[in-house]
């Protein structure tokens, strides 16, 4: 039986567009198009539920992490897969935070698409390599424990600021220290947890509860 596909985009050429590409893939298909959040909550009152949504980022009425967040606290067994034309660590820290498994850019190969929409199936999440770290994987329960690792309190606070949008010199205002010190932190953190950036920090606060 194939497996059922949400697009949920604002841009309808695009959105159909994605829909036709998916049309061509052997174990999906395409239940129904939305043009923003609003419009996918509308549907699924009278629609079946997809198995997996493809979700657009910037949208009005309703964006994507918004969405995001509303189908992870209504329908949690709906696997959700950002779609965006950013690559940027904030808006892949916020949506998975607000319950996206897998993150697409829009300029993927149509192959990895497939691949994508594959591997969020048997896998339960799909992350293209830039935005892939050990922790990623840790995040859904392969990776490294954080057993026998000792975290100080002063790392724990920074560590929860690490999913907001702050710079690091505002999270050194915050905890009202300098930058260099917010700096030791980070670096002691990287060779604890085996981490190289910001969003593998992150996504590790996310998992062990680190969240303000």
């Amino acid at each position: 039986m194939k497996k059922k596909i949400v697009v949920v985009d604002d841009h309808i050429l695009i959105a159909n567009a994605l829909a036709g590409i998916i049309s061509n893939f052997e174990q999906f298909e395409v239940l129904y198009v939305c043009e923003n959040g609003k419009d996918l909550q509308t549907k699924m009152q009278s629609q079946p539920l997809p198995d997996i949504v493809l979700l657009d980022i910037s949208m009005p009425i309703m964006d994507g992490f918004e969405t995001a967040n509303w189908l992870k606290k209504v329908h949690p067994q709906i696997l959700i897969m950002a779609l965006s034309m950013q690559d940027d660590e904030h808006s892949l820290i916020k949506m998975i935070k607000n319950g996206a498994k897998g993150y697409l850019l829009k300029n993927a190969h149509p192959k990895e698409l497939e691949e994508a929409l594959d591997k969020m199936i048997k896998n339960g999440q799909y992350f293209q390599e830039w935005a892939t770290s050990k922790v990623l994987s840790t995040l859904y329960g392969n990776g490294k424990s954080s057993d026998g690792i000792t975290i100080s309190d002063r790392e724990k606070e920074f560590l929860k600021y690490t999913i907001t949008e702050m710079t690091y010199k505002e999270i050194a205002e915050k905890m009202f220290c300098s930058p260099r010190t917010i700096e030791n932190y980070r670096d002691s953190l990287f060779e604890k947890l085996e981490l190289k950036t910001r969003v593998g920090l992150a996504v590790y606060a996310l998992k062990n509860g680190y969240e303000e």
